[in-house]
């Protein structure tokens, strides 16, 4: 029983400290949704050129790469946008 109480409030107070450091403003989330959106329209888009013959495997796994890149940035910059300068 003890370590069952112990337990729980481990986690209680790990799922507080993950909430917490979750707090992300309006704006930080609506630049991460937008890079998620820009990057899965984009995968469809290169998945539809490449079934139509029009790319090879290989260009749509650069293109694909690339479109990874920039969103992880976008939500890089989305990251950053509400920290205090030092």
């Amino acid at each position: 029983m003890k370590i069952t109480m112990k337990t729980a409030m481990v986690a209680s107070v790990a799922a507080l400290g993950l909430s917490v450091a979750a707090c992300d403003s309006a704006a930080e989330n609506q630049m991460e949704d937008n890079a998620e959106e820009m990057e899965d329209a984009a995968d469809v888009e290169i998945d539809s050129m490449e079934d139509a013959g029009e790319i090879t495997d290989e260009q749509a796994d650069t293109m694909e790469d690339a479109v990874d890149e920039e969103a992880e940035a976008m939500e890089e910059a989305a990251d950053t946008m509400d920290e205090e300068p030092t």
